[in-house]
């Protein structure tokens, strides 16, 4: 069985798949904006493959050395956006792109908004250690 007829189908299939899924389908091309931010899309890929086949009995057992073959094969490919991959200014977020993900947009958040309670908390200490200022009227 060396040169089986469901290898050429399978090798077929097998090198458009190879076409088609990449490392650059799932992590796509950076762009880099005028802030010099760099966002990457990310994607999820899935696939499937199938092949199958048989050879049928030859009608006359003295025609032929092989028997007639039928097969087919086929596949599929689903690319789904996940979200965008944003490095800059000394940070890196993931924006997803499901507008259901409240809670990752919350984590993502966070940090951001500690930092601004926290200067808020400040602000109104620094107040309250500094004595009020009085007017000084000459008569």
């Amino acid at each position: 069985m060396d040169n089986h007829p469901i290898q050429g189908l399978m090798k077929t299939v097998m090198e458009s798949m190879k076409e088609m899924v990449d490392v650059n389908t799932i992590v796509g091309d950076p762009v880099e904006t005028p802030d010099g931010s760099v966002i990457m899309p990310i994607s999820r890929v899935s696939f499937g493959y199938a092949a199958g086949g048989s050879e049928f009995v030859a009608p006359k057992a003295g025609e032929g050395a092989g028997h007639p073959f039928g097969g087919g094969t086929g596949a599929g490919v689903s690319v789904q956006p996940v979200g965008f991959l944003v490095v800059g200014n000394g940070n890196i977020r993931m924006l997803p792109v499901d507008a259901n993900s409240m809670v990752d947009r919350l984590v993502d958040l966070a940090p951001h908004l500690v930092s601004q309670v926290q200067g808020m908390l400040a602000g109104r200490k620094s107040r309250q250690e500094t004595p009020p200022q009085t007017m000084q009227f000459m008569e």
